[in-house]
């Protein structure tokens, strides 16, 4: 089992910037890919950006949606159980609640990308984006 409580959400004028934070706590954290989605209101849940698990002390593979690369940055630290997300630029478009996620067992037959990848999600945290 893994529970995951997010962080850093808010209020933020278009141009600012967050970070969000994901906390993990149960089995071991470097072992499982995480990632970040969003669902804004009357829209379905939309992938933000993954990392995959890491063999190394930090790290893992990231992959992006196209409509953050360049403006997000996700990253890991195995040490402290946390996954953050950086978002800069942000645009009003950008407003919605961001949830991050953890890989589920035997799940790698999905894409990072894909909500079925992952069997453990957090609370969610909400970011609103003023124009």
């Amino acid at each position: 089992q893994v529970q995951l409580v997010e962080s850093g959400g808010g209020l933020v004028q278009a141009g600012g910037s967050l970070r969000l934070s994901c906390a993990a706590s149960g089995r071991t954290f470097s072992s499982y890919a995480m990632g970040w989605f969003r669902q804004a209101p009357g829209k379905g849940r939309e992938f933000v950006a993954a990392i995959r698990r890491s063999t190394n002390w930090s790290g893992g593979d990231p992959s992006y949606a196209d409509s953050v690369k360049g403006r997000f940055t996700i990253s890991r630290d195995n040490a402290k159980k946390t996954v953050y997300l950086q978002m800069n630029s942000l645009k009003p478009e950008d407003t919605a609640v961001y949830y991050c996620a953890a890989e589920g067992s035997g799940r790698t037959v999905f894409s990072l990308e894909s909500p079925g990848r992952y069997d453990y999600w957090g609370q969610g945290t909400q970011v609103t984006v003023s124009s």
